[in-house]
């Protein structure tokens, strides 16, 4: 459908259980695919860049058996050695897949090109591909210099006393690295120019090639040391935590409550001993006036203290380790009682939209004031909420964000609401489910 009308909510409550972690879905399936061994996947995310990931590897020789019912994977894995060394690879616009196989195909060999939709060739690589070229390999451009699509060939790969890549555009850079130079086989190390973004990310990484048997020695957040002789081999089994950036619109719908209260709203899939970053999202719920409960494997947020329609608190906070999150929040400003200023948020700029430009151009469609730079979102919430028709620009968080204005008691149209197929196809159901009209 080319647009779906959300209903005016008076009530929200009830419980969702989460799809699986992007970020976390993708490094698995790669990393599955170059350890030793089989691996087996449970609920593992099935979204359009889980699709454009297993294609690729598929592509590549790669056996990945499917159990999308049972939200299940079993990939065999090539160590290393991907069986297909010619290969025309197709990544949709799924950052977490095209970075870290880049990186991964350009220093085992062959002859590979990788492009995407029109939006991933704006998306820039050329930080990891001055990286990559510093061991030797041979990345090229075959349009726009800087950005995909490439053309990867056989280098001569060498290690350097250090690799160099950039932190403050894209922490994506760093973990295809990480994930890459085990391959290898020598001692690597990363260091790190200027200040890394989107730390969690990297944590994420981390956590994860330690399940593969790769330990990383870390100097803070400047430099990282792969031991020689590293290798990946399979876990046998491994669980995908629910996604925490999809948690926050349920969470944020039950800090809201609607227009006339509501009950709390929780989330199962995750808790509070993630490994994902975007958990911390809970932290700004209660600064915001919200009441926050956690388990194990459940997270549960709600209005009590608050008598609906009462505004949350303002907030004015460095959002930089929870980016994707950090849009959840600039629709919640607008629940807010006064004006909420979101920093460091520069990495919106290269995500699947310029989405500072997206949320700042649409908030103002439901009566918000916007400021906006480089690196900020400067938000007072509207005297009262406008109906409105959101414009989505294929970027699956503006659509999913966007579905929380109809909290406010006005008709909200979301533009191709398909496009929330990236990460949660279900997504509009799942909010239904826990909205009263």
């Amino acid at each position: 459908m080319d647009h779906l009308d959300l209903a005016p909510v008076s009530t929200v409550g009830g419980s969702v259980q989460l799809p699986g972690s992007k970020s976390i879905s993708n490094r698995t399936l790669l990393l599955a695919a170059l350890s030793e061994g089989e691996t087996q996947i449970e609920a593992l995310l099935d979204s359009d860049d889980t699709r454009v990931m297993v294609a690729a590897l598929e592509r590549l020789g790669v056996s990945c058996r499917r159990d999308v019912e049972a939200r299940r994977a079993v990939v065999q894995g090539c160590g290393g050695r991907f069986q297909v060394g010619d290969a025309d690879l197709f990544m949709g616009n799924a950052g977490t897949a095209i970075r870290p196989l880049t990186a991964a195909l350009a220093l085992r060999g062959g002859d590979y090109r990788l492009s995407g939709v029109p939006r991933m060739h704006e998306r820039p690589i050329r930080d990891l591909v001055d990286a990559l070229r510093q061991v030797g390999a041979r990345v090229e451009y075959l349009a726009a210099e800087g950005y995909p699509p490439l053309r990867i060939l056989p280098g001569r790969i060498a290690l350097p006393e250090a690799v160099r890549v950039r932190g403050d555009v894209s922490s994506q850079f760093l973990t295809a690295l990480l994930m890459a130079l085990p391959l290898v086989g020598a001692r690597a190390r990363i260091e790190v120019i200027g200040e890394l973004i989107s730390k969690p990310y990297v944590e994420i990484t981390l956590n994860l090639l330690q399940r593969f048997g790769i330990e990383v020695q870390r100097e803070g957040w400047s430099a990282f040391t792969i031991a020689a002789g590293s290798r990946y081999c399979s876990p046998g089994r491994i669980f995908v935590e629910g996604d925490a950036s999809s948690a926050s619109y349920f969470l944020a719908a039950g800090a809201i409550g609607g227009i006339a209260g509501g009950q709390p709203v929780r989330v199962e899939g995750i808790g509070k001993d993630s490994i994902q970053g975007d958990v911390r999202f809970v932290e700004v719920l209660e600064r915001m006036g919200a009441t926050v409960s956690m388990g194990d494997n459940w997270i549960e947020a709600g209005s009590a203290g608050r008598t609906a329609p009462t505004r949350l608190s303002p907030i004015d906070a460095d959002l930089n380790h929870i980016p994707d999150a950090a849009m959840t929040v600039a629709i919640l400003a607008c629940f807010a009682s006064g004006t909420s200023v979101l920093r460091n948020i520069g990495s919106w700029r290269v995500k699947e939209t310029d989405r500072i430009a997206a949320m700042a151009a649409e908030l103002v469609k439901i009566g918000a004031t916007i400021d906006s730079g480089s690196d900020y979102l400067k938000i007072t919430p509207p005297e009262r909420f406008l109906p409105a028709s959101i414009a989505t620009y294929d970027d699956h968080r503006m659509a999913m964000c966007f579905s929380l204005i109809a909290l406010g008691g006005v008709a909200t149209r979301i533009q191709d609401p398909g496009c929330v197929a990236k990460t949660f196809p279900d997504y509009f159901e799942a909010f239904a489910s826990i909205c009263r009209h």
